[in-house]
């Protein structure tokens, strides 16, 4: 190689460091909401493609320099707007090495040293989750391809058991799929359900209680009406409230009616890991296919989800794919997700969870569920704002007494700075949201964030 090319390689690389360990290092102080909009990054990034190139070191620094406005703070304390985890150091560290190593990691004949990382790490997770130790474990974007992945098995094997090859036959006229659905399951079950050819109006929709769970009086009266080919979603963590379906109960109704069973747990599967909250997950073993995020709970770098299959032969007939120039072994990564050619994105999930170890996990979740619990607590005491959610796990839903309030208050925390949280809406009323997902979130963190909301709420 050109010895020019490698030493802007290794300028690059380090200017790439230094602006890393410059973001790193502002984050306690720096507005946690970006100060920038979308236009003026546009703006600042914009312009006419160059006639003549930049060195790599140049291209970097002028990268930090200008996106620096743009930037979410993320990966500090004080970011509760989403259930978006921070970057635990052992996987920011071996992301970066993923994308150094830059191995295609669709294939364990291509990229062993990869494939054997993610293929360890899906064992550990179907250990700390008590799951089948044969299931599958999909490597994916997140829970959105994740839910889509184990739904497009779970379509597949259902109209097997039916006599149709869907592989072979297609769809136009296979027998009608049934999606069950609870009335607070995220948007991602409604949009994989759509790539997969179910509408909204298809959807069978259960009722659910104050806090979101299915009701399993409501599955079993739908379920005894309910013919042909059956998929129920279940979700492990409402994304307002945190909360959990009954497994224990729900499941075994729906396998009484011949349905597959699916869990979204995008950020709760991981109780399951945390002696002290994994009751919540009681019965969620019993279910056919498991979605869940490492980018969330787990505090790997997007992107990270997890597709999980109890037959990986259902999987393999879903995904597996025919080509002269394929190699195939007894299980690749291509054989359980949609994806051929794909980065190593289960690596920093390894790197993960042997920096934390069993135990290290389990402290890390029970701790986000100690900051959801002090959130609350905090919030409470102000006049005028009411927690609205059971704080059993990581989630604190909150509003003031009018809708417009609420939303004002929403603009201005982002406007103040010190802390991020989001808008929702829940029961038809404007809410504030607060997941509590990074590892760097401290208990001053909390404490500066009650301060502020205190302020702007008597102010």
């Amino acid at each position: 190689m050109d010895e020019r090319a490698v030493d802007d390689r290794t300028r690059g690389l380090e200017a790439a460091h230094r602006a890393a360990i410059d973001f790193l290092g502002s984050l306690d102080e720096r507005p946690v909401w970006p100060r920038a909009s979308l236009d003026e990054m546009m703006s600042a990034f914009g312009g006419p493609l160059p006639e003549e190139g930049t060195d790599a070191a140049s291209v970097i620094e002028e990268m930090a320099r200008r996106g620096d406005p743009g930037l979410v703070a993320i990966p500090g304390g004080r970011f509760f707007g989403f259930v978006i985890g921070g970057t635990h150091p052992a996987a920011l560290a071996a992301d970066w090495l993923v994308s150094t190593w830059d191995q295609n990691s669709g294939s364990a004949t291509l990229t062993p040293t990869t494939v054997a990382m993610e293929r360890i790490a899906g064992q550990w997770m179907l250990d700390l989750f008590g799951l089948p130790e044969s299931a599958s474990v999909g490597f994916v974007t997140g829970g959105q391809m994740a839910n889509f992945t184990c739904l497009a098995t779970a379509r597949n094997a259902v109209l097997a058991r039916s006599g149709w090859n869907l592989s072979e036959r297609g769809l136009r006229l296979a027998p009608a799929v049934r999606f069950v659905v609870g009335a607070d399951r995220h948007g991602s079950i409604d949009r994989a359900a759509r790539f997969l050819g179910i509408g909204t109006d298809e959807l069978v929709v259960i009722e659910s209680d104050d806090q979101g769970r299915m009701r399993p009086e409501a599955l079993e009266h739908a379920l005894d009406q309910a013919t042909g080919p059956l998929i129920v979603c279940l979700q492990a963590g409402e994304v307002h409230t945190g909360a959990f379906d009954d497994f224990a109960a729900l499941i075994p109704i729906a396998h009484e009616h011949g349905a597959w069973v699916h869990v979204d747990g995008a950020f709760g599967l991981w109780a399951a890991a945390s002696p002290s909250l994994r009751r919540l997950t009681e019965g969620m073993g019993l279910a056919d296919s498991w979605a869940t995020d490492a980018h969330k709970t787990l505090n790997a770098p997007y992107d990270c989800g997890m597709a999980i299959v109890r037959d990986p032969a259902d999987s393999i007939a879903a995904f597996r794919t025919g080509g002269d120039y394929l190699v195939f072994t007894s299980l690749d990564p291509w054989d359980v997700t949609p994806e051929l050619s794909r980065r190593a994105r289960g690596v920093p999930a390894w790197a993960a969870m042997r920096s934390l170890g069993r135990q290290g996990i389990a402290r890390l979740i029970d701790a986000l569920h100690e900051n959801a619990i002090a959130m609350a607590s905090g919030l409470a005491s102000i006049d005028r704002i009411r927690i609205l959610n059971d704080v059993d796990y990581t989630q604190v839903m909150f509003r003031l007494d009018s809708d417009d309030a609420t939303r004002a208050l929403g603009e201005a925390v982002l406007a103040e700075g010190t802390a991020a949280l989001t808008g929702a809406a829940w029961r038809g009323r404007a809410a504030l949201r607060c997941s509590m997902s990074s590892w760097a979130t401290t208990r001053d963190d909390i404490d500066r964030t009650v301060g502020a909301i205190r302020t702007l709420v008597s102010g």
